[in-house]
């Protein structure tokens, strides 16, 4: 596809790119989650450190996909970051310094994680329906997979790697028009085969295997719920449910993460906070970022140190984009950096 030049990707990001990533378009309101007998308590994150400010080609910053690789680095995406800014960033927590890790002309990442199978980072082209993959430093971008998937190309937001490199991809597809064409679509990991798993979701958005890997945590932008997808032996779809229904108010419910527990944290966008929820649905705590914290406006996503409790949430907004952390309820896999 051409290259966008700033002024259409500034107007690709205000319509309807970003109202997925991190994605509604109002911002946050201080009201809260919890419903009359809610005893669930308040986590209050601590600011560690501002990783970019607004874009004036884009007019905003939308951090995402923070994903641990093994050697300790944590990687995210500037959603937003317009042609030859740091569109992949790998941020060093204990020096609490950042250095850029790639950039091109075109792409507007979405999330972020590494293969189990291979090593490499994969990167979701929200805009242009792709999947793209990184050696670990940044270098030898190749696609990964591109292409229609049963007639439709994909609007691809969130990745979750299976146990044997294969990719399960929340398709936000219907997002624009306000319709309920999202999808999973699984995708072999040599990225020859992909194969719709669900569909006829509501902006499909989050996506996690549980700590057991016997199922699939989806979150529907759209319909603020999250739905749960039971696997066969064939990796195919045994049964599905909804499982939570989240009680956001303006925010919607972004991506998710699954800890060795089996808690799920649920981002938000129009808020900068974290839903936390045990497998059963019941809400154990809600993660906020001081209201002393100015220009935020949402906590999209999150990735909890593996073997360990210390989380990293992104937060965004006409502020810019921090890394903000907390003390999770159980402890990181490679479930909890949240697609």
């Amino acid at each position: 596809m051409r290259r966008l030049p700033p002024r259409p990707l500034a107007a690709l990001a205000t319509a309807g790119l970003l109202a997925i990533a991190g994605c509604g378009t109002e911002p946050g309101a201080p009201g809260g989650l919890s419903a009359p007998g809610d005893t669930a308590r308040t986590i209050r994150a601590q600011k560690v450190m501002q990783l970019t400010r607004t874009h004036e080609e884009t007019g905003m910053t939308l951090l995402e996909g923070p994903a641990f690789h093994p050697d300790g680095g944590l990687f995210v995406v500037d959603v937003t970051a317009p042609p030859g800014k740091p569109k992949v960033l790998r941020v060093d927590v204990r020096r609490k310094s950042v250095r850029a890790v790639h950039t091109d002309g075109r792409g507007a990442y979405t999330s972020a994680q590494f293969s189990p199978y291979d090593g490499r980072l994969h990167l979701t082209d929200y805009a242009h329906g792709e999947i793209v993959s990184l050696a670990p430093d940044g270098g030898d971008p190749r696609t990964f997979f591109a292409g229609e998937v049963d007639g439709a190309r994909m609007n691809p937001d969130d990745i979750a790697f299976d146990e044997e490199g294969h990719l399960y991809v929340s398709d936000s597809r219907g997002l624009s028009e306000g319709a309920e064409h999202g999808r999973v679509v699984r995708i072999d990991r040599d990225g020859e085969k992909a194969t719709v798993l669900a569909d006829g979701l509501a902006a499909t958005n989050g996506i996690s295997f549980d700590e057991a890997y016997r199922g699939l945590w989806i979150s529907e932008l759209t319909q603020n719920r999250i739905s749960y997808l039971r696997l066969g032996e064939g990796g195919e779809v045994a049964s599905r449910h909804t499982a939570i229904r989240v009680d956001g108010g303006i925010a919607q419910t972004d991506s998710i993460a699954v800890d060795a527990d089996g808690n799920l944290y649920q981002g938000l966008h129009g808020r900068p906070a974290i839903i936390v929820y045990d497998r059963h649905g019941e809400h154990l705590a809600t993660v906020e970022v001081p209201a002393r914290a100015e220009g935020l406006e949402s906590a999209t996503n999150v990735a909890i140190t593996p073997g360990g409790t210390r989380a990293y949430m992104t937060v965004s907004g006409p502020g810019g984009g921090y890394l903000y952390a907390f003390d999770a309820l159980g402890k990181g896999t490679r479930q909890s950096n949240g697609g």
